[in-house]
């Protein structure tokens, strides 16, 4: 059996293995005693779905089991962005909101995210407490469950559309219309995922031109993940200058992470969109305040806060720390490495079709080709370059190299890396990895993922060289050669 443990964002499985229908509706059933036993089951719950393998099926696998404890869902019929699923949660005031979904995981995975009633990613105590009402029962025992068409007849099932109003918010953080009114092209990137549409139905029938690759549902992701990061996007990447886009926006298989490229196809990496969306609120959009950003993250943040007489705060990865922390400090955005944002006037959560919006905003609101505008990014805030690997391991035996390593390093650390001496050692508060910064303000960090068994190795420095130089260190010190992985490669280009 399964012992299920929330991770970064969710619990993720591959499905027919750890991910069946009945450890969905443990999950489920977690969701359902945590809210009966804290409040909010009175105001129902959220569910929605992506277009991988299934998911529809999951999802209505949840709302049986909620319907069992008489709690009431809200449900779109069909797949939606996640970040859909988090803003109705918080606008239908809902006790709680689940989403099925595995993001931007290989395409035989699937996943169980939570969504607090804020609209943001359920907070680490939150989701401790649903794992602790599902320790309470038997693995294999079977979670009560009520038929669904039995469930709607009792008027536990809502249905709705949710396009309306959410247009109507993205309206409200972005001026649309002024989009729409571009003479220009832009290429958009959906990976077959949820986010397949939005734009076109978004700015159609203005004078800017939409275009769309791979809009159909393919629960294969034609044979890549769905991440919107190099070479994933290649494809999209050759399109552009061949199609005369002049700029493009890329999304994730649930569309609450965004990608960007130049009207030359050049790959725009996720810090420096980071640095880009934060620069445009702060300069375009005149909204001074603090940012938030994962140990993952570009140091911009920092220096963009500096400049502009604000502050900025570190969190561990993932958005159950973002979130929160973005309430806490009433911060304009929010961000991690993986291409997520969240914005303070929307919701402190990731959302890819607000930040696609923002980053054609700027790109409009500078009159400059997308290159220039980002020139003039890295002019003000300083040069900053990025890459990151993915080393998988199997399953099997994942947590003991994940231990051993970390406790290696834990006790040698580097001195120096690739020639320039290490100032600071910083283990991550998640006891997941570290962070080695050298006297440049560059830095590697090697992190453990606590949903996928996979180390990553990120690196943030000042030229493309030092880039690929760090990267080979990282490898060296943090994969011994007794602990062969199973594949690597290039994730973010």
């Amino acid at each position: 059996m399964t012992k299920i443990k929330f991770g970064t964002d969710g619990w993720r499985a591959a499905i027919a293995e750890d991910y069946t229908f009945h450890n969905v509706r443990r999950c489920a059933r977690g969701v359902a005693e945590y809210l009966l036993e804290n409040g909010g089951a009175d105001r129902g719950v959220v569910v929605a779905h992506d277009r991988r393998f299934a998911s529809e099926y999951f999802a209505r696998a949840c709302v049986e089991v909620l319907a069992a404890h008489d709690i009431r869902s809200f449900m779109p019929p069909d797949a939606v962005p996640t970040q859909v699923g988090s803003f109705f949660t918080r606008e239908l005031r809902a006790g709680a909101g689940i989403v099925i979904t595995a993001s931007h995981n290989p395409w035989t995975d699937n996943g169980f995210k939570v969504k607090a009633d804020t609209g943001g990613a359920a907070a680490p105590q939150m989701l401790a407490a649903i794992e602790a009402t599902m320790d309470r029962h038997p693995e294999d025992e079977i979670p009560p469950r009520r038929e669904f068409d039995d469930a709607s007849m009792a008027g536990l099932v809502e249905t709705f559309d949710p396009y309306p109003r959410f247009r109507d918010q993205l309206a409200r953080v972005v001026d649309i219309e002024k989009v729409r009114a571009a003479d220009r092209r832009v290429l958009v990137e959906p990976l077959y995922g949820s986010g397949a549409g939005w734009f076109t139905r978004l700015l159609g029938d203005g004078r800017i031109t939409v275009r769309e690759l791979h809009t159909e549902r393919n629960p294969f992701f034609g044979g890549v993940n769905p991440e919107p990061i190099r070479p994933n996007i290649d494809e999209w990447l050759e399109e552009i200058p061949r199609w005369g886009a002049e700029i493009g926006i890329a999304f994730d298989g649930d569309a609450d992470r965004v990608g960007m490229a130049t009207e030359q196809g050049v790959f725009v990496n996720q810090l420096q969109v980071y640095g880009l969306l934060y620069w445009y609120l702060l300069d375009v959009r005149g909204l001074i305040g603090p940012a938030v950003y994962t140990v993952t993250t570009t140091s911009m943040a920092k220096r963009l806060a500096e400049i502009y007489g604000t502050q900025a705060y570190e969190t561990g990865v993932g958005f159950k720390f973002v979130g929160p922390k973005m309430i806490e400090t009433q911060a304009v955005i929010g961000g991690e490495e993986s291409g997520g944002f969240g914005f303070g006037m929307h919701i402190p959560e990731r959302d890819g079709l607000a930040s696609g919006l923002f980053l054609l905003d700027l790109w409009l609101s500078k009159g400059k080709q997308a290159s220039e505008v980002l020139a003039e990014l890295q002019a003000l805030a300083g040069p900053s370059y990025y890459n990151r690997i993915d080393i998988r391991f199997a399953r099997e035996g994942y947590e003991r190299i994940k231990t051993d390593t970390l406790a290696r390093l834990g006790e040698q650390a580097p001195e120096a890396l690739a020639g320039r001496p290490v100032v600071e050692r910083q283990a991550l508060d998640t006891n997941d990895g570290f962070k080695f910064h050298r006297d440049d303000g560059s830095w590697l960090l090697i992190r453990f993922s606590g949903t996928e068994a996979l180390l990553r190795i990120y690196v943030e420095a000042r030229t493309p060289e030092d880039v690929d130089a760090l990267l080979a260190e990282g490898r060296r010190i943090a994969v011994p050669s007794t602990a062969a992985p199973a594949a690597a490669s290039a994730a973010a280009g």
